[in-house]
This record gives structure tokens, sequence and C-alpha cells, in this order.
């Protein structure tokens, strides 16, 4: 039988064939869909509200009167939502809260010489839109992930979209999330109706939340063209690493490939290990656990664009891990913790074998909205800062201005900047009293 993932030894592969192995699956940005979202924006930031209507139908066969959900169908959610299902997003909320809620920053305020005192100041983005995708299934896990942290840095404005039909579990948590505005109203139209606003759905500051090729080619045409937007992070498809060696259990690392293969066609999964004997037990796990996964077919093509690579030792794993910047690196060794310190580059890390990156989807703390195809060696997964800012305050006494001026007067001289030269003869005229 043919293996389900390839394998590959990386002591045989050239140095352009190692380099080949981290470009991920293409993720599409053909000219068909950047054409077909720039219409979209375009006519949502023309027509507002009657594009919405028109792509509401054309992409979700729903007849839209009004998008916001009222109030009575969100308080309505806290009765159709079964208790044990209240009780796993109140305990996830719980342990997302406390963790985000230790990243709080204070703000500083120093005396950086005599006379010259500096501050930095925390305030929270004012408004901010959080997308919740559709997609297989109404994803909880994002509204909670997106809404505790908005919350605790302060915004006062949370506006959440999601597609139709939107499901009482979501708006449940939204709602109990501290969520301001709910609207019905999905895709590349919704990113649009959230940067440029609408009669219905306000104009927010950033926009957060993972999507399909069309959200995310949306997220990248707004933020090119207002200069009073951002967004969190341009997404690709999820992808998971894992590093294993004789002793990891077969079982789990099976079980953490399937997880994540499971979350779309495009995603990648890789395991890295030297032992043999542990690829052959997986190849067996990944088939026997495949076929009693209702969504296999699925697994199947995102299993097709990933592999396992055969390593001379866990060294060498480390190495190729932190080449490839995985969005998920999960460490099932005996010696997990060791190999902590080597790491450099990942989004999240999960280390021994009980921790199971599914638990860090959904409840164990740290933001699941995490950086991919590479890009976690230069960025960081979402957290509590990406929904503030930070000003700086400066205030100079008499004193602190006469210590500092012949400082800046001889740096502004070496740009040739006159005026700002001028900026501070004048003041040190006005303190000689010759004006």
């Amino acid at each position: 039988m043919k293996n389900i993932l390839k394998i590959i030894n990386w002591e045989e592969l050239s140095f352009f064939e190692k380099n080949k192995i981290f470009i991920r699956p293409v993720f599409s940005r053909s000219n068909k869909i950047k054409e077909s979202v720039k219409k979209i924006i375009s006519d949502v930031r023309i027509l507002g509200d009657v594009a919405l209507k028109k792509y509401s139908q054309i992409f979700d066969n729903m007849n839209i009167d009004n998008f916001a959900i009222s109030r009575d169908k969100i308080s309505g959610s806290h009765y159709n939502v079964s208790q044990n299902k209240k009780n796993a997003i109140l305990s996830a909320i719980k342990n997302i809260e406390y963790f985000h809620l230790a990243q709080k920053m204070d703000s500083i305020s120093i005396e950086v010489q005599p006379g010259i005192y500096c501050q930095q100041l925390i305030r929270p983005i004012e408004s901010v839109g959080l997308y919740i995708p559709g997609g297989y299934a109404p994803l909880v896990s994002t509204v909670l992930m997106l809404s505790v942290p908005a919350k605790i840095a302060g915004c006062s404005n949370i506006i959440l979209c999601s597609p139709p039909p939107i499901t009482d579990e979501i708006l449940y948590a939204a709602d109990v999330c501290g969520v301001h505005k709910i609207f019905e109203i999905g895709g590349a139209q919704a990113i649009a109706a959230l940067a440029f606003g609408t009669n219905e759905i306000p104009k927010v500051n950033k926009i957060f939340g993972p999507g399909n090729e069309y959200v995310t080619e949306s997220k990248r045409q707004v933020n090119q063209l207002l200069d009073n937007l951002a967004i969190d992070m341009l997404a690709g498809p999820s992808e998971v690493l894992v590093i294993a060696d004789a002793k990891s259990n077969p079982v789990f690392v099976a079980s953490d490939l399937l997880a994540q293969a499971e979350h779309g066609p495009n995603s990648q999964v890789i395991l890295l290990t030297p032992s043999l004997k542990l690829i052959n037990l997986v190849l067996k796990e990944l088939e026997n656990q495949l076929f009693q996964l209702p969504r296999s077919d699925l697994i199947k093509k995102s299993l097709s664009k990933s592999f396992i690579i055969f390593t001379h030792d866990l060294l060498e794993c480390i190495n190729i891990s932190n080449l490839y910047a995985p969005e998920h690196l999960i460490i099932n060794t005996v010696n997990a913790q060791d190999l902590l310190c080597d790491i450099i580059n990942a989004g999240s890390i999960f280390l021994g074998q009980w921790s199971s990156e599914t638990v860090g989807d959904y409840a164990s703390g740290p933001n699941h909205v995490l950086p991919t195809y590479g890009c976690a060696s230069v960025y960081s997964g979402l957290s509590l800062i990406d929904f503030q800012k930070r000003i700086n305050v400066q205030t100079l006494t008499k004193e602190g201005f006469l210590n500092i001026s012949s400082t800046v007067l001889t740096l502004s001289n070496i740009e040739k900047m006159e005026a700002h030269s001028n900026s501070i003869k004048l003041r040190l005229d006005f303190i000689k009293g010759k004006k």
C-alpha cells in the first residue's frame, strides 16, 4: 500500500531540494480572485448596504433586510445553547482571560536625565472588527481568541461579522465575551464593510480574524487602500510541525497530524524524526485513524501536500524546524523541555506528549491566531498589545532643555535641518533675555 505521507531522507537531499522543502502549498492569489475582490470592495465602498445585500444573495443565497443581529436574538442564544456547551465556553474564556490579563503592560514614566521626563502610555484601539469564518463549522474558538483580548484591552467598540446564518453558539460566545454589535455578513464584502463603513455597519480602526483566500485578499487590499486602517496579519492555511523521537507515542503523533490537516485542504503537516521505527508506526496509525474520520476526503487533500522527514538526530530536527518556522510546533520527545532553548522560530510551541495542539486551539489560554507561511521567523502570534497602541509623552523643564540643547543643535546641524536648529536657538535666546 502506498504510504499516506511522503517520506523524505534529509541527508539525501541537495541544497536546492532542502530549500524547496520550505515552500508552502500555493495559497491561491490568482488574478481572478484579485479582480473579484477588487470589484466587491469597490461596490461596497460606493453602494454600501445595497452591495452587501446583493452579495449575500449571490454568495450565501440569503435575502437579508437587517445585517445587525437584534438584542432579543442574542439574548435568546443563552437559552438555545446547552449548559454543557456553555460550561465549555466559559471554561475556555477563563483560561484565555487569565493568560491575556498577564500580558497587561504598565505605562512607563522615567526621568532620562535631569529635567527630561519621558512617558509611554498604553491606550486601546477604539474600534475593532472581528471576522469569524463560516466555512466547515462555526468557529466559536476564534470568537473567544479575538473578543477576550479586545475586551481586556478596553476597546470601546467591538464589532463582529460572520456569514449567515450565525449559530447560537457564536452569538452566545460573543455576548459573554463583551462584543458590542454582531452583523450577519461574511466574505470579502464583510471586510470591505468594516474597512469603509456602511449605513448599518460602522467603520473600524483594525480588522482581526482568519478567512479563505477571498477574505485574506480583501484584508490585503483594504489595508493598502486606507491609511487609517490596520489588519492583524495575512494568515495562510494552517500548519503544524511535529518533532518526535523513538519513544514518542505513534497514536498521539498521528492524531496531532490529522487534527491539523482537518483545518482545510491547503493545510500542511510535517513530522521530523530520527526514528525509522516511529515513522512506520505513525504511518500505520494515520491509516487506522483516518478511516474513522468523517472528513477523511478533506484531510487526504491536506496530507497530499505534507510529508515526513527522516533526520540524523534531534538537533537536525530542531535546525529544520527553525528554518521552516512553523505556525504550530509540537515537541513530543522525552526531553522536550531541554530542547526548548534551541527553538528560535515558531508561532506557538507544545511540549511533551500530553500537550496536544488541539488544546491550544480551544482552551489552554494563549492565542491561536498565529503567523503562517514562515512568518513566525519575524512575527508573533496575536496578543493583548495588538489591540492597543503605545503613545510617547515628553516633558522638559527649562533645566532639562538647557542640558540637552547643545546635543540637539549639533545633530540638527549635521542633518542641515535649519528650522530644527532655529526652534532651539530661539528658546536659548529667550532664556538669555535676547528676545
